[in-house]
């Protein structure tokens, strides 16, 4: 019971409870180990503890964070009377770095020499094996779908140790790296990593004991620019499990470069009861090390040293080296040639210089010897755009002037310079460019220099190994285009670089292209594996930015050290950037003329106008053409359009406005595709890696209108997946017309979002709309699809793309048949050729077809016909209707049904049959009267026979019976019997006449 006055806290009572039952239980312990040892006197008598014959440990810490110290034997039952438990440090307390702490007095003390210590961490900096606690896991990433034999595929896909690092897996498979950990105390995880290629996935993150991930921010690792970077995430206290995991997404021929991480310490882990020994090949010299520094070149050290012992002079070795190795005698690989710089009497010199570092010895037997330097000669020109000093140095012509290198000359009136960097002499490397090396088996950058000046070229000098990366960058500040382009917001060529290169090789070289904007990661643009002849290249330049144009050239891809493939060189002879901001001229080109008071100077012509070289005046392109904006003179700078097209309003550019007409022999057919102008989407029949990994190519298509804009976008989201979907900003896009990536949807990557990787333009130009098979070099084979059989021919859009790689040297190109399809309605389907699955047999040339009602042309009179109704009542109907099959859409509309009056059919038989009745009379009385006639004349004929008989037979004339002359009894002759009603009639008329 508490005294009168005196009021405890409740954490102080329990705390208290506390202690006395944890003393209470080791006396217990101890008093029944008493009667324990006494029991065993019979057999041998137990020494008392040496203290080299025990350690001590700290109890598991209470809930109040409290603990004990006790003595534990190194072999339990060897001796007795240990000392007894004493209260013990609070379980939050730690040394700082470079201590441990001394558990006999339970203080802190400094590491000794050669020994090092995190206070309160761990580190593991050596990667021989696996370290232990560290596991190592591989699955594939398809995990619902995935099949025994996937995942045997994926067996051998795990991070690897390779000495001084661990080193991750290039495949599609995930390999995860996992290290579980306690931690007493908050701390920190830090590492360094090597994350050089973005086709790869590398995520970071930890979870707790709730099997929580940290927050999603700091999951995805950014790729390193400059060798190894450092990072560093806080940890809670309790359990961690620490997560590398790592994905490659290069399912092209492309083989990724692995992910590598080095140096990783934990802090908060608890006390730390000893210091570490120095790893070989480095030393600690003084007390207290919170690391260990690495032993300088020439130079090695076993564990825990403290110093670095040298090499004898028969022997070298590399930074931070554990061993010496023995020199070989030098060859004519150790050493490489350079120029110097001009000197006051203009002359440059052939030098040698012995590869750095020199592990080689000229005094060993069959050694060579470094030659000699040659004799001085002329320096060569300075380069376009720059003049020669009185000392021989080059220096830029000041603006408003030019030079073919020798001396600056002012613009005549008219011009202006075309600024811009020509290099194709090298006596000294631009001020502009530097170079370095890269090493290629740790990764860290070296302070040598990877290029070498030789006059007409650069090449590549000999580096420590034949692996390592020779680097030479060029950063460029800013760009100057015309002021045309500036007013393109499609077209986006600012400038362009050329350069002119070639490569010798005798194993698997590689030389890198790769560009960077505003600092930020190089982007690998071109590689070229192998020897190649000297050949050009030309980069497009679409941000007005700063820039940084690298060139790597690794020797070879084998991890081996050593020179043996010095001979393979890369070599570059001219670089050539245009409309560079503060740049040199090394000519002057038109410009149109402005009057002021001081003259007339240059100015930029209105956006779409040409300049007239005679009288420096601006004029507007003809309708439907395009400005050559970087050569705007004269009125041949303005390219009519193709077929189907016309020009924006600032003739930068070409584009159908979805409307299409053409002749044929039945008439004349016209189109509009507004409703096909907005972007669709088309995916490949899915594909599979050797591993099971399942993807799809992905097509995004914009067909015309919007003015001409480019609606495609393609992404690279593989190092930014953290990004909402909806949201722009992905780490690499691509615009155009049509474009293509490859997509690994997300139930197969388990992430939110899909994996949107290697994103491609195919079409950034339009080059016309026809109907013909074949455009400007460009054909879409009618039997890639099945053949059209409504008799409506199909529309054609070519297009081109800018990228020219080293597979299509023309650059890419595409097609997209548009055909009428009445059963499809807007905006129908896109299909891909049934040869060729992934939209293109050969890798350059691409084709769609999009069948849709939209594309059928607009209806028109010739489409319908009329059906005319019977007379009801007084009155008919006609209506008009579509013909069958209707071909057509949109256009016209029917004709509204028309009704005329009209006579009923009872008024009309009446007439008819009063018509018929009197034709019939008629018909009758004309019959009769030509009979009568016929017979008349059968009488002649039938006299004049008898006539005829009589002569012939030589009878006598009749004396009395004769008819006189003017007589006419004929009819008497005829009709001796009853005569009719008209024979009676025709005789009486007949005897009235005479």
């Amino acid at each position: 019971m508490a005294e009168p006055g005196r009021s405890l806290h409740p954490s102080a009572r329990g705390r208290g409870r506390t202690e006395r039952l944890t003393l209470r239980l080791l006396r217990l312990l101890l008093w029944v180990g008493t009667p324990f040892q006494v029991t065993q006197g019979a057999g041998p008598e137990l020494h008392a503890c040496k203290e080299s014959e025990y350690h001590y440990e700290y109890t598991a810490c209470d809930s109040t964070g409290s603990r004990w110290r006790v003595a534990v034997p190194h072999t339990p039952g060897l001796c007795t009377s240990l000392p007894d438990p004493v209260k013990g440090t609070e379980c939050s307390f730690s040394c700082k770095a470079g201590e441990f702490l001394d558990m006999k007095d339970q203080s802190c003390k400094p590491c000794a020499e050669g020994r090092y210590s995190l206070g309160t961490g761990i580190r593991f900096d050596e990667w021989d094996e696996l370290p232990h606690g560290f596991a190592s896991l591989s699955t594939n990433m398809e995990l619902e779908d995935s099949t025994t034999e996937s995942m045997e595929n994926c067996t051998a896909s795990k991070w690897v140790p390779l000495g001084d690092y661990i080193s991750s897996n290039t495949d599609e498979c995930t390999a995860t790296l996992m290290y579980a950990v306690n931690l007493k105390q908050s701390g920190t995880v830090n590492f360094e990593y090597y994350y050089p290629d973005s086709s790869i996935i590398f995520e970071f993150f930890v979870q707790n004991d709730q099997c929580q991930p940290n927050v999603d921010d700091s999951r995805w690792m950014k790729t390193t620019e400059k060798g190894w970077e450092f990072h560093s995430v806080e940890l809670n206290r309790g359990n961690n499990v620490l997560y590398w995991r790592t994905t490659a997404f290069s399912v092209w021929s492309k083989v990724s470069k692995p992910v590598l991480v080095r140096n990783i310490a934990i802090t908060g882990v608890a006390y730390t009861s000893e210091c570490f020994p120095c790893k070989p090949g480095t030393y600690a010299d003084k007390q207290g090390s919170s690391s260990c520094e690495l032993c300088p070149a020439n130079s090695y050290s076993n564990k825990g040293e403290t110093s670095c012992h040298q090499c004898d002079p028969d022997k070298y070795s590399g930074k931070g080296s554990s061993s010496c190795k023995v020199r070989p005698a030098c060859t004519d690989k150790d050493y490489f040639y350079t120029h110097t710089a001009c000197d006051g009497n203009g002359e440059t010199q052939l030098m040698y210089k012995w590869a750095q570092p020199k592990i080689c010895g000229e005094d060993l037997e069959g050694a060579v010897k470094l030659p000699a330097s040659g004799v001085k000669t002329r320096c060569p020109p300075c380069n376009p755009g720059f003049f020669k000093t009185n000392n021989s140095s080059c220096e830029p012509c000041p603006y408003g002037s030019y030079s073919n290198g020798s001396d600056c000359s002012h613009c005549p009136a008219g011009t202006e310079p075309a600024v811009g960097f020509e290099y194709k002499w090298w006596n000294t490397l631009p001020s502009n460019m530097e170079t370095t090396v890269l090493s290629g088996i740790n990764f860290e950058y070296k302070g040598m220099t990877g290029w070498e000046v030789a006059g007409d070229h650069i090449y590549t000098a000999v580096g420590a190994s034949d692996n390592d990366f020779m680097i030479l960058t060029l950063v460029v500040p800013g760009f100057r285009p015309p002021q045309s382009v500036m007013a393109d917001t499609e077209n986006k060529e600012v400038a362009r670089i050329t350069f002119v290169f070639e490569t010798i090789c005798s194993v698997n070289c590689e030389l890198y292209f790769m560009v960077g904007v505003n600092s930020r990661t190089n982007t690998p643009v071109e590689t070229w594996k192998g020897s190649k002849g000297k050949q050009s290249y030309t980069y497009i330049i679409e941000e007005n930015a700063t820039m940084s144009f690298t060139w790597a050239f690794q020797r070879t891809t084998f991890h081996e050290t050593g020179r043996k493939y010095t001979n393979d060189v890369a070599k570059i002879y001219s670089i050539n950037v245009t409309n560079v901001m503060d740049g040199v001229a090394s000519y002057c080109r038109p410009c149109a003329l402005e009057a002021s008071d001081m003259g007339s100077s240059c100015t930029s012509c209105p956006a779409g106008y040409y300049i007239d070289r005679d009288s420096g005046t601006c004029h507007s392109c003809p309708p439907n053409t395009i400005l050559k904006a970087h050569q705007p003179y004269g009125i041949q700078a303005c390219v009519p359009c193709g077929p189907g097209t016309k020009s924006n309003k600032i003739h930068s550019l070409c584009y159908n406005d979805c409307t299409f007409s053409i002749s044929t022999p039945t008439g004349v057919l016209d189109y509009n595709f507004l409703a096909l102008a907005n972007t669709v989407s088309l995916a490949g029949g899915p594909s599979f890696t050797s591993k099971g990994l399942k993807y799809f190519h992905h097509f995004t298509l914009s067909l015309c209108g919007n003015q001409g804009r480019k609606m495609s976008v393609c992404a690279d989201n593989v190092t930014d997946l953290r990004i909402p979907e909806g949201e722009s900003g992905f780490s690499k896009s691509i615009t155009a017309y049509i474009c293509q990536a490859v997509i690994i949807p997300p139930e197969v990557t388990g992430y939110k979002a899909g994996v949107s990787s290697q994103p491609v333009s195919l079409a950034d130009r339009l080059i016309g709309v026809t109907t013909d098979m074949t455009l400007d070099g460009l054909s879409s084979p009618a039997e890639l699809f099945h053949p059209e059989s409504l008799g409506i021919p199909d529309v054609i859009f070519f297009y081109r793309s800018n990228d020219v790689t080293q597979s299509c040297s023309s650059g890419r190109s595409t097609t997209i048949r548009v055909r009428c399809s009445p059963l499809k309605p807007a905006p129908g389907s896109l299909s891909l050729p049934s040869a060729c699955s992934d939209g293109t047999c050969d890798g350059c040339n691409f084709h769609f077809l999009w069948e849709s009602l939209a594309a059928c042309p607009l209806c028109s009179p010739a489409d319908y016909h009329a059906i005319v109704s019977s007379c009801v009542a007084g009155i008919q109907k006609t209506t008009y209707v579509w013909r069958e099959p209707k071909l057509c859409t949109g256009g016209i509309s029917l004709p509204e049904q028309r009704v005329t009056i009209c006579k009923t059919i009872d008024f009309w038989l009446k007439v008819g049959i009063s018509a018929g009745t009197c034709t019939a009379v008629l018909l009758t009385v004309l019959t009769c009267y030509f009979w009568k006639k016929n017979q008349k004349l059968e009488y002649k004929y039938s006299k004049l026979v008898m006539n005829a008989a009589l002569k012939d037979c030589d009878l006598p004339a009749a004396d009395s019976c004769a008819i006189m002359e003017g007589e006419d009894v004929e009819d008497d002759l005829i009709f001796t019997s009853k005569k009719s009603l008209f024979g009676k009639i025709k005789s009486f008329t007949s005897k009235k006449e005479y």
